[in-house]
């Protein structure tokens, strides 16, 4: 069990000093964050509801913040190259989240052409009905997306690297707004980058 904390803790550390630097991609990630804690209650009322909430508040802005607003330069932070971060990220890194999306977005479109996917389920009978089926499509997509990447790390790495992940994506909206909650207040002043002073530091030690 301490290996699988500490496995949990080095993800996030690794997470956050590599690929959070910018404030608004912060302050993304923690409307991100506080929209996934509202779907995840949704969840239990409602999955196709709580599906179309994560994946269209929750993914948008917090990939948003990822493509648009991360600096994708040498990190002087880390003295590591973008390349780098992106080939040994143990989650989704900029090419799987292409994947990912590209598969988000044609969703729908197949639901419209195939409405009862094969017979696998039944034909919506009005436009609420293909949202909810839009819905459920993409709570579908987001568990194997999750069960995948576990399995993926699984084979690749280690068992340990693909539980710790599985449950630190499903956590970290938690963990995002413990960590990102000043984030805007830092925006408001102007600072654009986090300095990662603290990131610094650490190393130094």
């Amino acid at each position: 069990m301490n290996e699988f904390f500490q496995t949990l803790k080095t993800q996030r550390w690794d997470d956050h000093r590599y690929y959070h630097h910018s404030r608004i991609n912060q302050s993304l990630h923690l409307i991100s964050a506080l929209s996934f804690l509202v779907s995840y209650g949704l969840v239990f009322v409602n999955p196709a509801w709580a599906a179309l909430l994560a994946w269209c508040v929750s993914m948008t802005t917090r990939q948003a913040g990822h493509f648009f607003f991360e600096p994708r330069g040498y990190d002087h932070v880390n003295q590591a190259t973008d390349e780098y971060k992106e080939e040994i990220k143990v989650g989704y890194n900029i090419r799987r989240k292409i994947i990912l999306l590209a598969v988000w977005v044609a969703l729908p479109a197949v639901l419209w052409v195939f409405p009862s996917l094969g017979g696998l389920i039944e034909p919506a009978a009005d436009t609420r009905g293909f949202i909810e089926d839009v819905g459920m499509a993409w709570f579908c997509l987001g568990v194997t997306g999750l069960v995948f990447r576990v399995v993926q790390l699984w084979i690749t790495q280690n068992l340990m690297q693909g539980l710790a992940w599985g449950f630190k994506i499903i956590t970290d909206p938690f963990h995002d707004v413990l960590l990102y909650w000043k984030s805007p207040l830092y925006l408001l002043r102007g600072q654009l980058i986090d300095p990662m002073e603290h990131v610094g530091s650490s190393q130094a030690h």
